[in-house]
Order: structure tokens, then sequence, then C-alpha cells
């Protein structure tokens, strides 16, 4: 037992890493620090977290919401980003701190599990969906993906999944078991009173809100819209820096009834955009559990969603479903000829946001925190083998 737990019993030293931190900004496991890190702060934990920040003219809060924050650098490639933060990450970490438990985020981090397990600090994993089937990697990238999940596996003393999809998937191809944590749901409510800054109405348009990769579905959600009749305008929130040609795809197929707004980073217009929407398109498809979703089932808005167990396992009955272009023109056509069924439907998806509570959430993070800090690191964990379920 580390000095810290002997002299606070109740209180662990959890250190968060892997990520670009808090204040959240981008995506899902952004969020789960910040909403997660502050609760479990709120409750006692020491909780330190490694940022990486998008402004260095402006330093990151030493402190943020009981968080205490280390601003690292990072390699502004994409294919370096992560791996070289995680990097700098883990050499501050290992001669200053020493943490009762670590949550590394992303699998692509699991080569520097060793360097954690030799310092005997017991390690979670978050595992993220599955990244080798994402459009955006070439060949070695997805070799290196897949052999990643094999490190994990190896050298975590747990897996997280934010997906019975990803438990599944885990368990078939590795015999290994997870410890299964989605993301939580926020309860938005919020008024319309800023859609019409963007010449908007509530009820009065599609929406699209995804980073632009191939594996979102954009450009198949433009081109469905596109060959629909429809009459109200359709939102497109979101871009990508490394997504050139996919974003030049996308701005083709659309026409005049279509608005690329790039992104956008405030978040109480980000929610007036859902709450507001006739529908929510989300065309995710590889990445489990996804907090876009979440917040657009918080805020209300009907959703229709690429048909795949990780949204049917969030929205069930709420949901419609697509697969193709086609499918999302007759959607579109439907729901414009129904807004009252639209409306039923957001009512549904609020109560599917009810199952996903932050609280409860941070509860499952810190179960499985007191019982690694109580275990240790394990000697027996899976081989990292796999059986050959899911070939490359």
């Amino acid at each position: 037992m580390t000095a810290s737990s002997t002299a606070w019993p109740d209180r662990l030293r959890i250190a968060m890493l892997g990520t670009r931190g808090v204040p959240a900004r981008y995506g899902g496991f952004e969020t789960a620090i910040e909403e997660v890190g502050r609760r479990l702060a709120a409750r006692g934990h020491r909780v330190l977290v490694y940022s990486r920040n998008p402004d260095p003219d402006t330093p990151l809060p030493r402190m943020y919401r009981g968080m205490r924050v280390v601003e690292l650098p990072a390699l502004k490639k994409r294919s370096l980003e992560t791996l070289s933060h995680t990097a700098l990450s883990v050499r501050h970490l290992l001669p200053r701190v020493h943490p009762d438990v670590a949550i590394v985020f992303n699998a692509a981090n699991s080569p520097f599990l060793p360097a954690l397990r030799a310092a005997r600090i017991p390690v979670a994993t978050h595992v993220d969906g599955l990244e080798w089937r994402r459009g955006k990697w070439g060949p070695t990238g997805r070799r290196y993906y897949r052999a990643a999940e094999a490190l994990a596996v190896r050298y975590s003393d747990a897996l997280i999944a934010d997906a019975q999809g990803i438990a599944d998937y885990y368990a078939e191809e590795f015999e290994a078991d997870t410890d299964l944590i989605a993301y939580g749901a926020p309860q938005v409510a919020v008024g319309t009173d800023r859609l019409a800054d963007l010449g908007l109405q509530a009820g009065g348009f599609h929406l699209v809100v995804a980073r632009f990769e191939i594996e979102n579905h954009v450009d198949v959600i433009v081109d469905g819209y596109v060959r629909s009749g429809a009459r109200l305008p359709l939102v497109v929130v979101g871009s990508a820096p490394y997504a050139n040609e996919y974003t030049a795809r996308i701005e083709q197929l659309a026409d005049s009834r279509v608005r690329l707004l790039g992104g956008v980073w405030d978040q109480e217009l980000l929610d007036q955009l859902y709450a507001g929407a006739l529908v929510y398109y989300h065309g995710h498809s590889v990445g489990g559990t996804n907090p876009s979703l979440l917040r657009a089932i918080g805020a209300g808005a009907a959703v229709d969603a690429f048909d795949v167990s990780f949204n049917r396992e969030v929205l069930g009955d709420a949901g419609r479903y697509w697969a193709t272009a086609a499918d999302v023109a007759a959607l579109v056509d439907s729901a414009e000829a129904d807004p009252d069924a639209q409306a039923r439907r957001g009512e549904l998806s609020r109560g599917r946001a009810a199952l996903y509570d932050w609280d409860q959430v941070t509860d499952r993070y810190e179960a499985l925190c007191r019982r690694l800090a109580e275990q240790g690191p394990r000697h027996r964990r899976p081989s990292g083998r796999r059986t050959g379920a899911f070939p490359a």
C-alpha cells in the first residue's frame, strides 16, 4: 500500500493519460475524463490529468474542476500526436508520481504499459472502438492498431469497454474479460433562442455533427439528403484537419440546401442545435458508444443512425436506422412528412438518455480503481494471442 493510501484509506491517487485531457474540447475520451475526473475529485480522490493545449499561448490551468492538470506538448502529426504526448506523460509520471491507479485511454498507447507495470502501478486501459477499421489508416496503421490491441490485453490489469459490442469483440478475439462502463448522457435543458443567429428555427432543419472521417458516413448522409425532396436545410457541423479529400467530397455532394458550418465549439449553441433539429443523423460506425449520440438523445433529438450494434445499443426502439444514401433519402422525406412523429421520438430519446448517468458511470470507475489499488498489478493476464474470430 502506498503512503497516500495509508494516510487516507478511502482516498486514491488516480492518473489519467493518453488523451487531449481537460478542459474537454474534442471527443469522448476527453468528455469522460472531465465528467468522471471531476466527480472523483469531489469524492476526495486526487486526480491527475495529462493534457495537451490547443492554444499554447494561453497556458492551461494547473487545477481544473478539482483535478490537477499537467500540460505537455505533442508532435503535430496525426500518426504521432497521441503517442508522443503519452510518451512524455509516462516520462513525467514515473519519477515524480506513484499513483495508486493509472487509467490509460486508447489502446494505441499500449506500448507504454510495460513501463507502468514495471513501476508496479496498476493500469486500466480504456480500449475505445475498433480503430483498425477506421478508413483513415492505411495498412501500416491498421497493423499497428491490431498489435496495440494485443499489447493492451497482455499488459493491462483491466480493460474498459464502453459498449457491449466492444466487450464482445475482446471476449471473442482474445478471450479477455472487460469492465463494461459506458459514457454518460447529459440531460440538456436549453432554449432555442440562439438558433436565430444562424437563421434557423426549432424543428426547421436536419442536423449532422461529426468529424469528417469516412467511418462517420457524413458523405452518405449528405448524398442521401440531396437525393430527397427535403424543403428544410441540412446543417452539417464538423471538419477534420487531416481529411482534405474527404472534406472536398462532402462539399461536392452538397447542394444549396446544405449548410456546412465547420466546427462549432460553443457548447450552448451546439446543444441548441441538437435540441432544435427535426432529426439528428448519426453516422458513426466503429467507435463504440459515441458521446455525440448521447448528447443528442440527452437534448431530446429524434435520431436516425447508421445501423450497427453500438448505435442500436444506445437508441433501441427510439431510433430509426439506415445503411445507404437511398435509406437516408427515404428517412428525410418521411421525417418532413410527419414532424409530430419526430417530436414523439425525441421524447423516447430522453428516456434512453436516462439510462446513461454520469454519477453511475463514476461509481463504476471508482469501484474499478479501488479494486486495482487493492489487488495491485496482476501477474496473470490473457496472452494477447488472437483466436482469429476477427481477421484483419
